[in-house]
């Protein structure tokens, strides 16, 4: 068995991934080992057909993979990332998507020359239309790189960024940003339902609203502000809308002082 990647952790983004390289055909099933000590977790990577285990004494031996991904909680990532210690300083490169652990953490684990990237991922990633942001270290070759973001664009879009100091400020804005956008559809569907409309009435504007307008943003050669502009008659209804949010930037000093507030907490879960 040829094993090019170790997939360390099955649970919703560790899955999605998953998914994502076999159905894409980035990755054969044969290429890829999942270690998840959850039986039921395991069972659906098992049946993607990539081979699994409990731990990683069940990989086999004197396999070399090209890449070893730890999808696991912060919480037991160096618990994690210390059973693949064997790796370190060596050809394996190391991809962590845990939040918050910086990857000085890992070097002290797996050793100083070991490749290593890390990368803050968001849950859109399930369904392909997620936000990857990627920090490597010094030792991770431009071919590697490469590699990865091919890999992760399976997931979604992908972006690098050249300071790690960076990666609490992505995780406060794209990492921690679907449930804004989630709150706000809530915050919506609710305000529709005091103007009178039906609850699942309302729950459709609202996030078909959303989905249609983020789409729009997406596709068009436009600025936001541009597109905004385009909806907003003189003196009509949107008009009279935005002055509440605009008004003394309303919601862009709540939006500013939400992403401060997360960015700061990913500094202390860092430390």
């Amino acid at each position: 068995m040829t094993i090019t990647v170790v997939l360390a952790g099955c649970g919703n983004m560790g899955y999605a991934m998953l998914a994502g390289w076999l159905k894409s055909g980035q990755l054969k099933p044969s290429e890829t080992f999942v270690v998840e000590p959850n039986a039921d977790l395991r069972a659906r990577a098992e049946k993607l057909g990539a081979a699994a285990s409990p731990d990683a004494s069940g990989l086999p031996a004197g396999a070399t993979p090209k890449l070893v991904v730890l999808a696991v909680k912060p919480q037991v990532i160096r618990e994690v990332t210390a059973a693949y210690k064997h790796l370190g300083n060596g050809e394996t490169t190391f991809v962590s998507v845990a939040a918050g652990t910086p990857i000085a953490t890992f070097e002290t684990i797996l050793g100083s020359k070991t490749p290593i990237i890390r990368v803050m991922p968001n849950t859109p990633a399930a369904i392909g239309k997620g936000m990857m942001v990627v920090y490597a270290n010094g030792n991770v070759s431009a071919l590697t790189k490469r590699i990865v973001d091919e890999l992760l664009s399976a997931s979604g879009a992908v972006a690098t960024i050249d300071d790690e100091g960076l990666m609490d400020a992505v995780t406060a804005v794209s990492g921690s940003g679907p449930a804004y956008i989630f709150h706000f559809i809530e915050c919506l569907t609710a305000a529709a339902e005091h103007a009178g409309l039906p609850k699942e009435t309302a729950k459709l504007l609202a996030m078909q609203t959303v989905f249609g307008a983020a789409s729009l943003a997406a596709e068009s050669e436009e600025e936001p502000g541009v597109l905004r502009q385009q909806v907003t008659s003189p003196n009509g209804t949107t008009a009279a809308a935005l002055a509440v949010l605009m008004g003394e930037d309303r919601l862009k000093n709540l939006l500013t002082e939400a992403v401060e507030a997360a960015r700061l907490r990913s500094v202390e879960l860092g430390k």
